[in-house]
């Protein structure tokens, strides 16, 4: 069966994942982002955080989790990310990424609400996305 037709709007999907150090570090290495807010305590105590903060893009990357493997699922292709970082994301909170389908366009276009939130039920990164799904 076509992915468009088993999609319904209000469908949602969730993945949710403490953010550990490693991650962070990870993140660091493979995207060659090594800003010291990231990865220096010292450095990120003086700045406006007070102290060190997850990458934007390693939290919202968790939303890409929810889209290439739960909701639409296997086979999707990003067209576009549209974020807004609403907080900081520290080391040991737990993020879940929520991923909701809006509206179902022609050509398997699907346009979705994407937001993350922290262990305190606050929105961490707020956005919306258009994918493609297979036919």
């Amino acid at each position: 069966m076509n992915l468009t037709n088993r999609l319904r709007i209000g469908d949602c999907a969730e993945y949710s994942k403490p953010i550990t150090e490693a991650d962070i570090i990870t993140f660091a290495e493979v995207t060659g982002d090594n800003n010291p807010v990231h990865l220096d305590e010292h450095y990120a105590t003086a700045t406006i955080f007070k102290g060190r903060i997850a990458h934007g893009m390693l939290v919202a990357s968790m939303i890409s989790a929810v889209i290439g493997t739960i909701l639409p699922g296997n086979g999707t292709i990003y067209l576009s990310q549209l974020l807004e970082f609403i907080k900081p994301v520290r080391i040991g909170d737990t993020i879940k990424a929520e991923v909701s389908v809006v509206d179902i366009l022609p050509k398997g276009r699907i346009k979705l609400k994407t937001v993350c939130y922290n262990q305190f039920s606050e929105i961490v990164v707020d956005g919306e996305a258009f994918v493609m799904v297979p036919s």
